[in-house]
């Protein structure tokens, strides 16, 4: 009898340990600048990856093992990037998430092209190779600029200007502004003027002024966060009135309340699906997937801006590939589910990793956006590449 109760103890205690185990969570490493001056990204992704975990786990975690993301706060430096990046890699995940900046991205990406993990950038500002282990998210900075080019040559406004600044971040859009100028399609646009600054700069007047002197007809002025506010306090010093241009990065109601008084009074934004509330305006594929991601938000009594949708799309598309391969995938099996998926619904557009690799996004994604101070959010004014979709 004695002998019989051991073995049904020991059973009773085997089945418990292998319940605690199925119910080990999987732990997804996530890098991301939760300290810094570009903090308000990093947190924002923060709070997006918390309402994916929520909803993931809501719906059965990955195939009934929750979810946990695993943060860490590179300080918004590169450095403590790759060195966050070179301990994630000893403890051989298949994939990490981020982080948020065009240097850290970089920075890290030489450390996974021996074979993984997987690194899903949060920084549309990166262009990896096809086929490295590195992917990013969003549309690419280049097809954003693209599409904003695009838009004022189909409303007439050729006399363009730039202002960026001399970091990594200001090198892409410089590159990219004057390769998309120069595109046939966009015969007579002129690029009249192109300044620069560096990001600890207090003012840029002496830039808008030569800017100014040129008479330009729109300027794009590429920079984002603290530098933004630089640039948009000069402006509005000189008087300068003409529709100004920024990257999605300055898309937070944060940065539009606290630079108010300041704001461009035409300020136009390119940007991803993902800032129309109402998905059918895109098609009606996109509806669940945009009230998901608003849902999600509304429950918590926020909206969401640029930093939850840089984290929300690479999140839930490493979640569907562990739900196919399993929570035991290799960083290769992760790898080639991702180099080979063709539909996904996201909320910033249809993704398809073979046509275009490591993002899974193109220009077709791209519409142009308004900041609306009534309305108190960015609206949208156009679809410059509509007819090509």
């Amino acid at each position: 009898m004695a002998f019989r109760d051991l073995a049904l103890s020991a059973l009773v205690l085997a089945s418990g340990t292998m319940a605690a185990h199925a119910a080990d969570p999987y732990r997804l490493p996530v890098i991301v600048p939760l300290t810094g001056p570009v903090a308000f990204l990093g947190q924002g992704e923060h709070t997006a990856l918390e309402l994916v975990q929520k909803a993931v786990n809501a719906d059965g975690g990955i195939n009934g093992q929750p979810l946990e993301f695993d943060f860490k706060d590179d300080q918004s430096n590169p450095q403590v990037s790759v060195q966050i990046v070179n301990e994630v890699i000893a403890g051989k995940p298949a994939i990490f998430l981020g982080s948020s900046l065009v240097a850290s991205c970089r920075a890290v990406a030489p450390l996974v092209e021996q074979g993984g993990p997987v690194a899903y950038c949060f920084s549309p500002g990166i262009h990896p190779d096809k086929g490295s282990w590195s992917f990013t998210s969003s549309v690419s900075t280049l097809d954003l600029i693209a599409g904003q080019i695009r838009y004022f040559h189909q409303q007439g406004l050729t006399r363009i200007a730039a202002i960026v600044t001399t970091d990594a971040t200001g090198q892409d859009a410089e590159n990219g502004i004057k390769d998309k100028i120069a595109l046939p399609e966009n015969q007579g646009m002129q690029l009249v003027s192109l300044q620069h600054f560096n990001g600890s700069d207090v003012t840029v007047a002496a830039q808008i002024e030569a800017i100014k002197a040129a008479n330009p007809q729109a300027l794009i002025a590429w920079s984002t966060g603290t530098p933004i506010a630089t640039v948009f306090r000069s402006i509005a010093d000189s008087g300068l009135d003409i529709p100004v241009v920024t990257t999605g990065g300055n898309q937070t109601y944060q940065q539009m309340a606290q630079y108010k008084s300041f704001l461009p009074k035409d300020l136009l934004i390119p940007s991803p699906g993902w800032v129309v509330r109402d998905g059918a305006k895109l098609g009606p594929e996109f509806v669940k997937t945009h009230d998901v991601f608003y849902g999600a938000y509304e429950a918590i009594g926020k909206r969401p801006d640029v930093s939850s949708e840089l984290a929300w799309d690479p999140a839930m598309i490493t979640v569907g590939a562990l739900r196919k391969l399993g929570t035991k995938a290799t960083a290769a099996e992760l790898h080639d589910y991702l180099e080979h998926l063709e539909y996904y619904v996201g909320i910033d557009g249809i993704f398809n990793f073979v046509k275009n690799p490591q993002r899974g996004l193109d220009g077709t994604a791209v519409i142009i956006t308004r900041w609306d101070p009534q309305q108190d959010t960015w609206v949208m004014i156009g679809r410059p590449n509509q007819a090509q979709n």
